[in-house]
């Protein structure tokens, strides 16, 4: 355990997380979701939902500030986004503008070149996100992560 990391972010999960860079994108998976069929790395993180995950990661890992949607969800069937969805779109904390949404297979074929998964142990269905990481700026002592 590290002073000022969030518990849910493991050694491995870390280290994943750090070899990423600007623009770079992972995905963020839920159970259901064929993470090692994409081809990427993948950390898992079982018995954890999708949006306590985005959170955690969110906590050292910045959203990409530049053009287009730095967020991606799977667009589900259902007229209206489903809850999971919700909460994975307030977990990450992007800003208005910033989250879009991709048909099922347009999402896999985007998550196809993805830098790294992250399976959850989320079980409900659309629990999936993909995240550009931003920019990592220069921070003092104990200072948050964007």
């Amino acid at each position: 355990m590290l002073h000022g990391i969030h518990p849910l972010l493991t050694g491995e999960l870390l280290a994943a997380l750090d070899r990423l860079g600007h623009g770079d994108e992972l995905v963020v998976a839920d159970a259901n979701f064929p993470a090692y069929s994409v081809g990427a790395p993948v950390v898992e993180a079982a018995g954890i939902a999708s949006p306590e995950l985005v959170a955690a990661i969110r906590t050292v890992l910045p959203v990409d500030a530049y053009e287009g949607p730095a967020v991606l969800l799977m667009t589900s069937e259902d007229p209206e986004p489903p809850a999971v969805q919700r909460e994975l779109v307030t977990a990450a904390a992007a800003a208005p503008g910033r989250v879009d949404s991709l048909e099922r297979f347009a999402f896999y074929e985007r998550a196809a070149r993805a830098r790294l998964v992250v399976r959850s142990g989320e079980l409900r269905a659309y629990g999936n996100l993909i995240l550009r990481k931003g920019v990592v700026r220069a921070a003092g002592p104990m200072a948050p992560a964007e």
